[in-house]
């Protein structure tokens, strides 16, 4: 257990072994996603599940843990498998090199503890929403864009994402803000903590509430649901 001997104070010995029993899914492999594994990862959680479908850019380099100038073109998934062989080989990896859709979900999320959505676009999340709720699993949900994120936890009948989304438009909401490498950095942190919440059962969740960051002015806020 030296390895995780640093967590200790903030959770305890049978937590930290709880952990390594747990099984967490990541939908997505980017900005959110890179980040999010990585914490997983080096907490010890016991089997991480990494979705993603698609390639890494040139463009990804500014802000997605899992890229390099050597890696570009490679599969978001199996790179997040390579870091995570590097960096904790104790755990177990599942790369899934393919996006999350209605045909594949019932494979991808079996035996899942917690869910994490670190999507890009408003219908995959809601697809995966619906999908957490069918199966009973928690759901983390963060968003970013520029200087601001989002977060909430959503259980089974929650339906939380229906009321932070109830009319959108894909095309009209693109981000227009950018994505600089901090705001993925912060939110995926926070979106970690409500999942260990989660695993433990222990400590306050986002859950009907939702967590607005704003960096550029210093501002958290949290707003009931």
């Amino acid at each position: 257990m030296d390895r995780y001997s640093r967590n200790m104070l903030a959770l305890s010995k049978e937590e930290n072994e709880l952990l390594r029993v747990k099984k967490v899914c990541v939908i997505g492999c980017g900005g959110l996603g890179g980040y999010i594994i990585e914490m997983l990862g080096r907490l010890g959680i016991g089997t991480i599940i990494a979705v993603d479908g698609d390639i890494l850019e040139i463009s990804n380099l500014n802000r997605q843990l899992l890229s390099d100038i050597t890696n570009l073109g490679q599969n978001k998934a199996i790179q997040a498998k390579k870091r995570m062989n590097i960096v904790n080989p104790d755990i177990k990896l599942i790369a899934v090199e393919e996006n999350f859709t209605l045909d594949n979900y019932k494979s991808i999320l079996d035996g899942c503890h917690a869910t994490v959505d670190a999507l890009d676009n408003v219908e995959s999340r809601l697809r995966l929403q619906n999908c957490c709720e069918e199966l009973g699993i928690p759901l983390v949900h963060g968003a970013i864009g520029g200087w601001y994120g989002q977060l909430t936890t959503v259980f089974p009948g929650d339906r939380t994402l229906d009321k932070i989304y109830q009319t959108y438009d894909d095309e009209r909401i693109k981000n227009p803000l950018g994505n600089p490498s901090f705001t993925p950095a912060m939110t995926a942190s926070l979106e970690v903590s409500e999942v260990v919440k989660i695993l433990i059962k222990r400590g306050d969740l986002l859950r009907n509430k939702m967590l607005f960051i704003n960096l550029l002015d210093n501002c958290f806020d949290i707003i009931q649901l």
